[in-house]
């Protein structure tokens, strides 16, 4: 069954995010590919794992308990909060990868992710926008 952003072109209104299921269904290789993206000091403490681990996740808003994977985690509380995780030389799809981890994933539009990383709109969204997806990242 078909869900209904795959059915809708993206325009620049049209928010997006890592959708992180998606990605690992779809490539073996998401956790080498999330390791590249780590601080060297969590890069090489998590080279040494192969398997997924689980973490017990607390929301400092509601106190609920949740699981989730020790490596994404990381990145996302760690990794993503150093001064120089997004550079001016990163590919865009890096750039864009890293921003939503930075946001802690929060759905963002093109113009949004734009007036961040100092790239064009629109080649923003033809990139994310098309029919290929990049490291997950896919319409809300």
């Amino acid at each position: 069954m078909l869900n209904k952003s795959s059915l809708m072109k993206p325009n620049r209104k049209t928010k997006f995010r890592i959708d992180f299921d998606w990605w690992k269904s779809q490539d073996r290789n998401w956790r080498s590919s999330l390791i590249t993206f780590l601080c060297p000091e969590h890069r090489e403490a998590f080279a040494q794992f192969s398997d997924e681990a689980m973490l017990d996740l607390v929301d400092p808003d509601t106190g609920e308990v949740t699981k989730g994977d020790a490596l994404v985690y990381t990145l996302i509380t760690h990794c993503a909060r150093q001064d120089d995780f997004i550079t001016a030389n990163s590919p865009l799809v890096d750039s864009i990868f890293k921003l939503f981890l930075s946001k802690n994933n929060q759905p963002m539009d093109s113009d949004e992710l734009a007036e961040i990383i100092r790239k064009p709109a629109a080649t923003i969204l033809s990139t994310i926008g098309s029919t290929r997806v990049y490291k997950g990242i896919r319409p809300v």
